[in-house]
């Protein structure tokens, strides 16, 4: 046992003697484990953005959202008056409160109005008439105040629960709650203001449709009989009327085993009056989230390939140096053989070279990867802000990291296994020196 940690001794101080050559060999490995780790954890934080976003869209919910028919986009740049009748219908949501026994509850939007206003601050509608039913449906959190109840329902009651963002806007100097503001020409109050949502401009937003930070809901009945059914959009040179007497369907089902079943259910039943979809269009966030899973754990698979072939191109540098190293030390391999040192004593010797610099590498790299994985979401805003970059690139990308154990295992014992399995070829070929031969050598 005490030759063999003499070896041991021998390799490691051999590294040391010639260190800028060991940190030069060990770089292949140090650079592979880190791209590993920061691959992983770019794959992996932008996975977990996207299933969080996904997921708070509710993991039990089917959302039928109606959808212009694309003959009619391409009307809105003249300059006339016309009138759409599309979507969603009262008699779906009958079909559905009937075919599905089983759902927990089916919650209308209803689109109302064209513009809101506060004062001199005015922006484009993005009012629906909902029932107390959304709230947790949805899983909204109302920061201030409260959400609609039943009463106001059966009251008519001319009252709002309104979005961050609308609440920053509309009243940036004062409570929002009890506050009034303006629909078209009618006047409500508010009574209720929600947290931010995270969905904002993220995956879950572009699956909505909207930033959900700017919606105001009022009681459904209100908005049936304040506004009724022809929502007016107007822009330059043109005046569109949609006639949507509904705008989205969300549809709890009572379990995540369950939802997919439901979830077809509603496809047929919402085809009766839609055929072909052409004017809805159904949203599953748990169809979404599987196939989100099933993507990035075929992306982390391609980004680990990838950066693999750095470890490879590590262990490739390892095997050269070793190489060069041997026939630099023919003479001390043929002196240490003529002293007694077997074949098996040669072998270890330079494997232990090879394990510690594929070793050292790896927790550098280690170091290195966790490092740059936790900057990155730092750095890159920052740079993407400098007044050159700019000009050129779109500076509202974002990079979340989440930095994973599991890479960071795989990295290292993928490193130290690469390192050993190309050090073995030159340890063999320094053990196989003739040792009359290698004494000879200069």
């Amino acid at each position: 046992m005490g030759f063999f940690l003499e070896i041991v001794r021998l390799g490691l101080n051999n590294l040391r003697l010639h260190m800028l050559r060991t940190v030069l060999t060990s770089l292949g490995i140090i650079l592979g484990v880190a791209a590993v780790i920061i691959m992983v954890s770019i794959g992996e934080g932008n996975k977990q953005a996207a299933l969080r976003e996904i997921t708070a869209l509710g993991a039990t919910n089917i959302i039928v959202r109606s959808v212009k028919p694309a003959e009619t986009t391409s009307m809105g740049g003249q300059a006339r008056s016309f009138l759409v009748n599309y979507g969603l219908r009262r008699e779906d949501q009958r079909r559905l409160d009937s075919g599905l026994p089983d759902a927990i509850a089916v919650v209308p939007l209803k689109a109302a109005g064209s513009e809101m206003s506060a004062g001199a601050v005015r922006m484009t509608s993005q009012v629906f008439g909902t029932t107390p039913d959304l709230a947790p449906t949805a899983r909204l959190r109302v920061a201030r105040g409260r959400y609609l109840t039943d009463e106001d329902l059966r009251g008519l009651a001319p009252v709002a629960v309104i979005g961050h963002e609308v609440a920053e806007k509309f009243f940036p100097l004062r409570d929002p709650v009890g506050a009034d503001f303006r629909i078209d020409d009618r006047v409500f109050r508010v009574v209720g203001v929600l947290e931010p949502v995270g969905l904002a401009g993220g995956t879950g937003s572009a699956l909505v449709g909207r930033d959900l930070n700017f919606d105001v809901h009022i009681p459904v009945t209100t908005t049936q009989a304040s506004f009724g059914d022809i929502v007016v959009r107007r822009a330059s040179g043109s005046m569109t009327g949609e006639q949507i007497e509904l705008s989205e369907l969300y549809i709890v089902a009572d379990s995540t085993e369950s939802v997919l079943g439901t979830a077809a259910r509603v496809r047929r039943i919402v085809e009766v009056g839609h055929p072909g979809f052409t004017d809805v269009q159904v949203i599953v966030p748990w169809e979404l989230l599987e196939n989100a899973k099933r993507t990035a754990l075929i992306w982390n698979i391609v980004l680990i390939s990838i950066a693999a072939i750095s470890l490879v191109v590590g262990g490739i540098g390892i095997m050269n140096i070793m190489l060069a190293s041997v026939t630099e030390r023919t003479r001390e391999i043929g002196i240490r053989r003529a002293l007694g040192a077997t074949r098996r004593h040669i072998v270890v010797q330079f494997l232990v070279e090879t394990g510690a610099l594929s070793a050292v590498g790896g927790l550098l790299g280690i170091v290195l990867g966790v490092g740059a994985s936790l900057g990155v979401e730092r750095i890159v805003p920052w740079l993407l802000a400098r007044p050159l970059l700019r000009r050129f690139i779109e500076t509202s990308v974002s990079i979340e990291t989440e930095v994973t154990m599991w890479s960071i295992v795989v990295s290292f014992l993928v490193a130290a296994i690469v390192g050993l399995v190309f050090g073995i070829y030159p340890a063999i070929v320094a053990s196989r020196q003739d040792p009359i031969v290698a004494l000879r050598h200069d």
